[in-house]
């Protein structure tokens, strides 16, 4: 199986860096490691080019304009460029546990895809890692246990065996697309995120209602997939769950009419599907990193 990691990105060059070198640590490496640009104007793809010439796998960088909060046509063009079966996302404020891409390969099955948590580090421990420390993954992690987005301390150890257990048991938990896997052609067929959602939110829970409507069902990583997310200002709304916002709105109409394909998806990137995957790849008069 080759798998293919994207990781999303803006305006963030130094977290990027500390994600990648945790990436270049795994266990288990990823075949092919695709950096997704929301349009970052910060020197972001001269660091990829730099670590891209010693990194142990292929490390590509694919650049959009920066029109906006547009995570969704982000992640469809690094999908459709994927070569990978299987496709692990994360964010580029994800510094990972070195068992983390192995946790998603073991536990990978057909006709499922995997939910995985984040370790909310407090602002003193984000800043120590920022500045080389060395992550820890352990329920005395300096984090944020109640922080209704994050990790429970119970869970924040590596266990593979009570991991393997968890996901064969009840579904819960809120949909993050800042660890999520599947298999590519999974995502093909229910044609990725939907990019009529601009803006912050609801854009991965309204995939993975697609995926559960075509009859793929979600499995929960616990005690697996471990990573550590750094603090930071956000870009939510003060409630995330307002039904009066447009991506909310999208995403309810996806649940009540059972919709298992949207209309501008992965298929608005044919160029990326079946040609040069990396001829569109970088901003202009930027070195490529491929």
């Amino acid at each position: 199986m080759r798998v293919s990691l994207i990781v999303v990105s803006y305006n963030w060059r130094a977290a990027l860096q500390r994600v990648l070198e945790s990436l270049a640590l795994q266990s288990r490496l990823p075949d092919e490691i695709i950096v997704a640009d929301d349009g970052s104007s910060d020197g972001t793809d001269a660091m990829v080019a730099g670590l891209a010439e010693g990194f142990p796998v292929p490390l590509h960088y694919q650049w959009q304009e920066d029109l906006g909060f547009r995570a969704a046509r982000c992640r469809n063009r690094a999908i459709a460029a994927a070569r990978g079966d299987y496709v692990i996302l994360i964010d580029g404020d994800m510094i990972l546990h070195p068992a983390f891409v192995a946790d998603h390969v073991a536990l990978a099955e057909q006709g499922h895809f995997l939910q995985g948590g984040r370790l909310k580090l407090t602002s003193r421990e984000s800043l120590r890692l920022l500045a080389g420390g060395r992550p820890v993954f352990a329920p005395w992690v300096d984090a944020d246990f109640k922080d209704w987005s994050g990790t429970r301390r119970l869970y924040a150890f590596h266990q593979p065996l009570l991991a393997r257990w968890k996901a064969r048991g009840r579904n819960g938990g809120r949909v993050m697309s800042c660890n999520m896997s599947f298999w590519r052609s999974d995502l093909l067929a229910v044609n990725g995120f939907d990019e009529r959602m601009e803006g912050y939110g609801a854009e991965d829970r309204e995939l993975a209602v697609r995926l559960e409507n075509a009859g793929v069902r979600r499995r929960q990583l616990k005690w697996a997939a471990l990573a550590c997310h750094l603090e930071h200002r956000s870009r939510a709304q003060p409630d995330v769950d307002d039904m009066s916002l447009p991506n909310n709105r999208l995403f309810a109409q996806t649940r009540d009419q059972r919709i298992r394909r949207c209309e501008r998806g992965i298929d608005q990137h044919p160029e990326l599907l079946t040609g040069d995957p990396w001829a569109l790849s970088v901003p202009p008069d930027a070195g490529r990193a491929c």
